[in-house]
């Protein structure tokens, strides 16, 4: 953020909802709108130019929808902080945004007030999923809720190896992983064992696809 100001982006196919959310997030104190987006297969290139501290998107969306531009985002500006602006509320979609790596989801009906709420949370490091998103996220059934032998071995991982999971899917090395989460290298070691261990596989590769396969990431 420069001078305290959140810099936020948008992107919608629909220029009415464009205008009319620039002039909204404009109007919230500590909030400026850098750059709109009509079109999601410019944003990736055109954000090289200067990178917002927040993108908002729209969910459906032709040429591609908000989960194909999150994870280009997050492939090109890993850093970037995106929140899913849609109508669509069904827990599929929800999980697909969430799993992309958003930050936040709201309701194209939110109000003035929960906007800028998710903004200035979003901004803060926080998450934001309103009450009604998290109960479509919360109840949509998951893979791993069908197998007994799998929610057996996700019941085993500690909060701090389900971490470790989702940075080795990341691509992050021990020393990586080590540094980020402030721990030695032998300590990261010891966790990877534990969860292979646990997970009964035989390397790195099989726990990527068990935290595919069971939404871990």
């Amino acid at each position: 953020m420069k001078n305290n100001t959140i810099r936020i982006a948008l992107v919608d196919d629909h220029q009415i909802i464009l205008d009319s959310l620039s002039l909204l997030f404009n109007m919230i104190e500590g909030v400026e709108v850098v750059a709109t987006f009509n079109d999601p297969r410019q944003v990736v290139e055109s954000l090289k130019k200067e990178l917002p501290d927040i993108l908002i998107t729209d969910f459906s969306m032709p040429y591609m929808n908000g989960v194909q531009l999150t994870l280009q985002l997050k492939e090109a500006y890993p850093d970037i902080k995106i929140i899913m602006l849609t109508v669509a509320d069904q827990g599929e979609a929800v999980q697909d945004a969430y799993r992309a790596g958003v930050s936040g989801y709201v309701m194209k009906k939110a109000d003035r007030k929960e906007l800028e709420l998710a903004v200035k949370m979003v901004a803060g490091g926080q998450m934001y999923f309103n009450q009604e998103v998290m109960k479509s996220l919360l109840t949509q059934p998951s893979t791993h809720h069908q197998d007994l032998h799998a929610e057996e071995k996700l019941s085993q991982l500690t909060k701090r190896e389900l971490e470790i999971i989702q940075l080795i899917a990341q691509e992050m090395s021990s020393v990586e992983i080590a540094e980020k989460l402030f721990i030695s290298v032998g300590t990261v070691e010891t966790h990877r064992h534990n969860i292979m261990r646990k997970l009964d596989v035989k390397n790195v590769i099989g726990v990527i696809k068990f935290a595919i396969k069971y939404g871990l990431v």
